[in-house]
């Protein structure tokens, strides 16, 4: 995938890289504290939109990547931390947390449900898909940022339930490995349809330029920032491996995870 027109990364980029990964912990305490499950979806989207439109405006978009995957699995990790040290104070804060967890529950007890029907999930995937796209391009990733808050703290707070219920077995099982794959799809896509609107933003609070100044700004943008098409080929990709993968593998992953919930 084409990189930043910049070469190499400063330090200070790498700091701003991990700084998102830092905060999505606080972001899950905070929340907790206010017991409220609007509150982690606001803060987390805090933690790393700002980093990660920073980033892109720089032509830094590896970063804005690599900020954006270590917030999503720090924030995973904390809603996790806190689900399994106190599951039902946890569930109290994320959105969907408890419906989620007990369908897959369900589905690894009987192995049926819809986690393992390609006609039952293919449209849930797709309804997230086009919703964050839209959200993403619409908002400069703001509000794709916050969409994806919600949906990596309820999978992951079904995670760190599964690991209070089962140990560590659950918890090295619970994400399967094609939910990470749409995970990282939807990272590279949100950042795609981030830059669009970002800097259209930013042309416009430097002031609207004359008809060279605009000429000049299409050929640095065509030069100093590649393609976007090996991003949206990746994330295509993954996608497709995404629901190959957990249409294969997802009864006999439930298989794996049903000693973990006992008789």
């Amino acid at each position: 995938m084409s990189g930043s027109p910049a070469a190499g990364w400063s330090s200070r980029t790498a700091a701003a890289a991990i700084l998102p990964a830092l905060v999505a912990p606080v972001a899950v305490l905070l929340a907790r504290a206010a017991g409220s499950r609007f509150i982690l979806p606001a803060l987390a989207t805090l933690a790393v939109y700002p980093t990660l439109a920073a980033l892109l405006l720089q032509g830094r978009r590896r970063a804005a990547a690599v900020a954006t995957l270590l917030w999503a699995a720090s924030l995973s990790a904390g809603v996790i931390a806190s689900a399994v040290r106190d599951p039902g104070g946890t569930e109290a804060v994320v959105l969907n947390g408890a419906a989620y967890r007990d369908e897959m529950f369900a589905f690894i007890r009987t192995g049926s449900g819809t986690e393992g029907d390609p006609s039952r999930f293919l449209p849930r995937h797709l309804l997230h898909l086009v919703a964050f796209c839209a959200l993403s391009a619409g908002s400069g990733g703001l509000l794709g940022i916050a969409l994806g808050a919600v949906l990596v703290g309820y999978m992951s707070y079904y995670v760190g339930s599964l690991a209070a219920a089962g140990g560590a077995p659950a918890l090295a099982l619970g994400w399967p490995p094609w939910a990470i794959l749409r995970v990282i799809a939807f990272v590279l896509l949100g950042i795609a349809l981030s830059e669009p609107l970002l800097l259209a933003i930013d042309r416009r609070a430097r002031g609207r330029p004359g008809p060279q100044d605009a000429a000049n700004r299409a050929i640095s943008t065509q030069t100093g920032r590649p393609s976007w098409r090996s991003w949206y080929i990746a994330a295509a990709v993954l996608l497709v491996a995404d629901a190959a993968l957990k249409a294969l593998l997802a009864p006999a992953w439930a298989a794996l995870l049903r000693p973990c919930l006992g008789p």
